[in-house]
C-alpha cells in the first residue's frame, strides 16, 4: 500500500471520529464540515488504488456507489432533503449490488440455483427487515412506498454480498458481507429512530456502523482485486 494512498484513509478516519465527536457535543452545524469528508477520503483512496483497472465495471460501480453515498451524506444534513438523501443511498446500493456481482466467479445459471436453500439462508435477514418495517409502518405516511422500495434494495444488497460465499477469496467475502450488513444495521437504526421512537445515542451508532461498513466494503473489494480467487 503506497504511503500517499493511506493518507486518504487517515482523512477518512479523522473525519469519522470528528463527526462522531460533533454528534456527542451536539454541534450539528459543524457536521457540515466533517460529514462530507468521510466518504470523500474513502472514495479518493479507492480511486487511487483502482487506477490500473479504472475502466472496468467493478471499479466504476464501486466508485459510483461511493459518490452516491457521499451525495446522500450531504443531503441528509438537511431534514427537508431526507427523501433525496435516501434516494441517493438507494442508487449507491444498486451500484454496490452490481459491484458485488462482478467481484466474484461467474454466477450459476438459474437452473442450478437452489432457491429454497437460498431463501432459508437469508431468512434471518428477511425477519430483521420485516421487524423494522413492522415497527415503523404506522408512522410512515406518504413515505411508506419509498421505504418499502428502499428496504427491498438494501436487503438485496446484503443478500448479494452473502451470495459471494465460495465465489471469491474468504477475506474479500467476509469484509464485504460484514460491511454490507453494518450498512443495513445503520439504515435500520435510522428508520427506527426517525419513524418509531428516538433511540439514545442513535447518531453515534448510525455513523459508527455506517463508516465501518463502508470501509469494510472497500477493503473487501480491494482484497478481491489483489487476490481474485483462492486456488
Amino acid at each position: 500500500m503506497k504511503k500517499k494512498n493511506i493518507l486518504w484513509l487517515y482523512l477518512f478516519l479523522f473525519a469519522s471520529l470528528t463527526d462522531i465527536a460533533f454528534i456527542l457535543e451536539q454541534q450539528n452545524e459543524l457536521r457540515f464540515f466533517s460529514k462530507p469528508l468521510i466518504i470523500f477520503g474513502l472514495g479518493m483512496y479507492f480511486y487511487q488504488i483502482t487506477k490500473p483497472i479504472s475502466g472496468t465495471l467493478l471499479a466504476k460501480s464501486i466508485m459510483a456507489a461511493l459518490i452516491f453515498s457521499w451525495l446522500g451524506d450531504i443531503l441528509l444534513l438537511w431534514e427537508h432533503l431526507f427523501i433525496y438523501g435516501i434516494g441517493a443511498f438507494l442508487l449507491a446500493q444498486v451500484c454496490y449490488i452490481i459491484g458485488f456481482k462482478v467481484a466474484q466467479k461467474a454466477p450459476e445459471s438459474l437452473q442450478n440455483v437452489n432457491f429454497v436453500k437460498t431463501f432459508f439462508i437469508n431468512l434471518p435477514l428477511y425477519f430483521m427487515a420485516a421487524f423494522v418495517f413492522y415497527m415503523v409502518n404506522p408512522n410512515l405516511g406518504p413515505m411508506r412506498i419509498p421505504v418499502i422500495i428502499y428496504t427491498l434494495v438494501i436487503v438485496s444488497m446484503v443478500t448479494t454480498a452473502r451470495d459471494r460465499y465460495g465465489k471469491c477469496n474468504s477475506s474479500s467475502f467476509w469484509q464485504v458481507f460484514l460491511g454490507a450488513f453494518l450498512f443495513f444495521i445503520s439504515d435500520g437504526i435510522i428508520a427506527m429512530d426517525k419513524f418509531h421512537q428516538p433511540i439514545q445515542d442513535a447518531g453515534i451508532i448510525i455513523m459508527g456502523t455506517y463508516a465501518i461498513g463502508q470501509l469494510m466494503i472497500v477493503m473487501g473489494i480491494r482484497s478481491h482485486i489483489l487476490q481474485p480467487m483462492e486456488k
